[in-house]
């Protein structure tokens, strides 16, 4: 490739098709390619370039806790979840139809694993999606409240394809937390996906946010078009532990407070 055409290509922010164009080439030459073949070829190179790019942004963007997989899920360990609708999820067709998943569950599960993988699978099928667990969306709302930006930030929470609400249940929630989950939730009914995960059963959710009321508008909202999924049995983070270092039975139960 002569100097000429390399920064021509880098004028026009082709790098995928800079990066391959010399292979092509040869590959053209060795197999009398017409014009057209070529051209598709290296097209399509510069696409894929592009679209790994796109989905890289999009990762950092939804600001994951960790990147995780179905691949690297361990399927095996906990035989209660239906491996089946998993993967349907995660065609990223109920995204299409605007519909929700809530995940219930003990803590250590696999909730936070599946939701922020079905998040990745999103977001490689063109979606663009949020992830935040409740505390940070809690943090989100009462610093921009203060600074007098609210709008701008439930505008964060209302563009996304998808928003994943990670670890309801796990602590009581500040007072006002109740508005902002039901604003993002009435906003984006039928319109917008969102999962939820939860380690607390559906009639504590009240307690949790300390606004009853707010709780049954927001599930009822939330659950008529949502698919709940409830897993259970042990923790994987405890799975190597004796059966002397399990925490007791009680401390883990679902409808009692943390300790």
């Amino acid at each position: 490739m002569n100097d000429a055409l390399r920064t021509a290509l880098s004028r026009l922010h082709m790098s995928g098709l800079a990066h391959s164009l010399d292979v092509r080439l040869q590959e053209a030459a060795a197999n009398h390619l017409q014009h057209a073949e070529f051209l598709e070829l290296v097209l399509q190179d510069e696409l894929a370039v592009r679209g790994d790019r796109l989905v890289e942004r999009r990762v950092k963007a939804a600001g994951f806790r960790e990147q995780k997989t179905l691949e690297d899920f361990d399927w095996q360990f906990n035989p209660s979840i239906k491996k089946k609708l998993i993967f349907d999820l995660a065609t990223a067709r109920f995204i299409r139809e605007a519909r929700d998943v809530l995940f219930l569950g003990p803590p250590g599960t696999g909730k936070s694993h599946l939701c922020q993988a079905l998040g990745y699978q999103a977001i490689k099928s063109g979606c663009t999606v949020l992830y935040r667990s409740i505390f940070d969306l809690v943090r989100d709302f009462l610093s921009d409240e203060a600074l007098g930006g609210q709008d701008k930030m439930l505008d964060r929470y209302l563009r996304p394809d998808l928003v994943i609400i990670d670890d309801m249940g796990m602590k009581q929630l500040p007072k006002r937390s109740g508005e902002y989950l039901f604003e993002i939730i009435m906003r984006r009914y039928q319109l917008r996906s969102t999962i939820m995960t939860s380690n607390r059963p559906l009639q504590d959710w009240g307690k949790l946010i300390g606004d009853v009321p707010a709780a049954t508008a927001i599930l009822d909202r939330f659950l008529h078009n949502a698919e709940v999924i409830t897993i259970t049995g042990k923790s994987y983070r405890l799975r190597n532990r004796s059966p002397k270092e399990q925490p007791p039975a009680t401390a883990a139960t679902c409808g009692e407070d943390p300790k």
